[in-house]
């Protein structure tokens, strides 16, 4: 188990749910709940949706599932980003009076009476975060909400969100090749007290499977780490992993995962990733990284990789923690 902030206790190993809705590929309803099901057997806790996954969809299936085992999961999901038919040109939506619409819209969706961790998803630029904060904390003294979550913010919008309302979970991407939060929004983090959620841990599915085939309507495509000059040097990075993750037999998901669990050790911060599938040997495999360790040589290996990665996590470099830092805050 591991303890984030705000006295949320959660297991070592979530589950994101994006994938279950197309986001990768096709996804079959009846597997993607049968897999969220043997998720919840195996101890996994932190069960990670969002409601702009699959335009709703997402919500409705994780829902039917966890309504009926709710007492056994922290259920995470998240707003932000502005509903299909928006009026206005904002990509993120972060308005006081939009957050209790948005999540009574989820609840309705997922089919249950509380949000365990509610996520500011994206940050407006337009709207101070306090603002945005301070509604999410009402929901809390409502009790439709628990805890309170931002995700991709600086470690000083961190900070500032912090100040209105304690803040259980910063949820980032982080793995071997994403390592940008490690400068400013990991110490923020340590030092307020706040957990750790890394998504994306596996590298949106390349670390696991350095030859996947990622057709163009695939999402990865959006990212330029997967854009066609850029993919080649990533993929050699991942047949890097896999070559070091069998001679240690293991998988390259587990090498990939177990890293992530050695660097938030040294770093002194609680995390736990939430890597996605929609197959149950997969699942298996990536709760089966726990007990990976990693030998100093083949630490040394993984760890210079993220300096070789070409490409930014985002398109949009305004919309993540990486791209604000670089100019100290929204554009």
């Amino acid at each position: 188990m591991v303890a984030l902030g705000d006295g949320l206790i959660t297991s070592a190993l979530g589950f994101g749910c994006m994938s279950l809705s197309g986001t990768y590929g096709p996804a079959d309803d009846e597997e993607s709940e049968h897999v969220l099901d043997a998720a919840i057997d195996a101890g996994v806790r932190l069960i990670d949706t969002a409601d702009v996954y699959g335009a709703g969809h997402n919500e409705l299936l994780v829902g039917r599932t966890v309504r009926r085992r709710h007492h056994e999961v922290e259920l995470a999901t998240k707003f932000g980003f502005a509903p299909p038919g928006s009026v206005d040109e904002r990509r993120f939506i972060g308005d006081p009076e939009y957050v209790a619409t948005a999540a009574r819209a989820s609840l309705g969706r997922l089919g249950v009476d509380h949000i365990d961790l509610y996520y500011y998803h994206r940050l407006d630029p337009t709207v101070p975060i306090e603002d945005t904060i301070g509604a999410m904390a009402e929901l809390v003294r409502q009790g439709l909400v628990r805890h309170l979550g931002v995700s991709e913010v600086t470690g000083e919008e961190l900070r500032r969100a912090h100040t209105v309302h304690p803040i259980a979970a910063v949820q980032s991407e982080w793995s071997l090749i994403s390592r940008d939060v490690e400068a400013q929004v990991i110490p923020t983090a340590r030092e307020l007290g706040v957990g750790f959620v890394a998504y994306a841990p596996l590298g949106r599915g390349l670390l696991a499977n350095a030859d996947v085939d990622i057709p163009d309507d695939d999402l990865r495509r959006a990212f330029p780490r997967f854009d066609d000059d850029a993919l080649p040097t990533n993929q050699g990075l991942a047949r890097t992993v896999a070559e070091l993750a069998a001679r240690l037999s293991v998988t390259p998901s587990q090498l990939a995962l177990a890293w992530v669990r050695e660097r938030a050790r040294e770093l002194a911060i609680p995390v736990t990733p939430i890597p996605g599938t929609r197959r149950s040997r997969r699942l298996r495999e990536n709760l089966d990284s726990l007990t990976v360790a990693i030998p100093p040589t083949v630490r040394a290996s993984l760890d210079a990789l993220a300096e070789r990665s070409l490409g930014d996590r985002a398109r949009d470099a305004s919309a993540i923690s990486q791209g604000r830092e670089r100019v100290g805050g929204h554009p």
